[in-house]
Parts: structure tokens; sequence; C-alpha cells
């Protein structure tokens, strides 16, 4: 009798806990299956986690940024200052590099051009008819047109890369009949050092007279005023020009 009570009472507690334990197991799984798929705690998914923390370093580089230094003085306001300071200190840094440097071909001493290098030529006015006055070398009309292409004359020469440092003057000689033909002589001076190489290269007579013809064909036309410019009155295509021994 005592043995069968106790195999009972072991059967019992046996039921009991599986019963209680299958409960249990079929609660959570009751609870757990919706619709037949697992049901799980939503967790933050890695995306929140990054948004979260970069958030968080924004606010922080912000607080940090607005901290006061000085005063009213902020961290944000220090850094652009510091910016500024070195763009400033670079566009100085240029402008006086651009001061400073000098070109070494500038760099010359125009009192050892010695040398004298001289070229004669003529060159037609078609828009001016010749008169008796411009003949004569000391009328006004004569002086002042020969004044006026003598000046143009020499800055067109002064203003040439190539032969500005070399040139001397340029001289308006004689005004003919044939429309208005004017006879011209251009003088330039070069140091004794390097005469060979200027006579056949820089000086010569190919350079010169290159450098006289491309500015006729480059001149714009007149302007409104009126006022006499080299093309107004030198035809390119009569322009000649040779060595003056």
């Amino acid at each position: 009798m005592d043995l069968t009570n106790d195999i009972e009472l072991q059967l019992f507690k046996t039921n009991g806990n599986d019963g209680a334990s299958n409960l249990s197991h079929e609660q959570g799984t009751a609870e757990d299956d919706v619709d037949g798929a697992p049901y799980r705690i939503p967790n933050a998914t890695e995306r929140d986690m990054l948004l979260n923390v970069q958030n968080s370093c924004v606010d922080r580089i912000k607080r940090e940024l607005n901290e006061v230094v000085y005063q009213k003085v902020k961290v944000w306001m220090v850094i652009i200052f510091i910016f500024v300071l070195i763009l400033a200190v670079i566009i100085i840094s240029l402008v006086l590099c651009s001061v400073i440097h000098e070109d070494e071909d500038e760099n010359f001493d125009s009192s050892l051009f010695k040398v004298p290098r001289s070229f004669n030529g003529s060159f037609q006015l078609p828009n001016l008819v010749f008169t008796e006055k411009l003949s004569t070398r000391s009328s006004d009309e004569s002086q002042t047109l020969a004044a006026h292409l003598q000046e143009k004359l020499a800055g067109l020469y002064r203003s040439s890369p190539a032969l500005g440092r070399y040139f001397s003057e340029a001289e308006i000689s004689a005004f003919r009949n044939g429309s208005v033909i004017a006879d011209y002589q251009l003088t330039f001076v070069m140091p004794e050092e390097q005469q060979d190489q200027l006579r056949n290269v820089t000086l010569s007579r190919e350079m010169v007279y290159n450098v006289f013809r491309q500015f006729l064909y480059d001149q714009e036309q007149p302007d409104e005023s009126g006022q006499m410019t080299l093309d107004d009155y030198i035809d390119p295509i009569s322009l000649n020009m040779c060595l003056r021994h």
C-alpha cells in the first residue's frame, strides 16, 4: 500500500512538472506565434543606432563650437577668424611676390647701348592730297603731320616687347608727291657685346619691317573724333624699308 502511494506521488510530481513546463511552453508558443511567425520584441535597428550616434556627435560639436572663449567670443568665431586671416596672408603674399618679382629680361643698362643701327624707308598716305606746304619742311602743315607720325612710330616701337629697349628715335625726313609719300628713318641702338646676334635676329630688317607692317594691319578703324592714326594715313602695302649703311 505504501509502495503504491509512493509511485503515484512520483508520477503526480513528474506530470505536474511536465504539465507546468508544457503549459509554460504552450503559453510561450502561443504568445510567440502570430500568424505562424515567431513574435519578438522589436529591437533598435543598426540604422537607428547610427543616427543616434550621429545626432550625439552633432550635438556635441555644436556645444563645443558655441563655447565661449573670451567674453562673447565663441569658438566658431575664432575658427572663422583664423580662416580669414590665412586667406588674407595668402593674397598679400601673392601681391607682394608679383610686385617684388623682377623679370630678368627687363633688367638692362641702357647706357651700354651705344652702337647705332638705322633703317630708311617710305610709305604712302592715300587719304591725303599732296600740297606745296607739305613739300616745304618748315611749313606748319608739314611739321604737324611729321610730328604726329613720328610720335606714332615711336610709340609703336617702344611698345614692342622685342624692340622696345633698343629703339632710339623715328624721324619723318620728307613728304613727296604721289598721293602723299613720307620718307622716314628709324634708329636703334644696341650693346657692343651682342651685335652679331641682334643684327641677324632681333634688329634684322625682316623683324623691324614685320613689326611695323603687322601694326598697320592690326589698327582699329578711326574713331568718331577723326583724330589721325597710323592706319588713317599709311597703306600697309606701300610700306618699304631697307637697312641704312
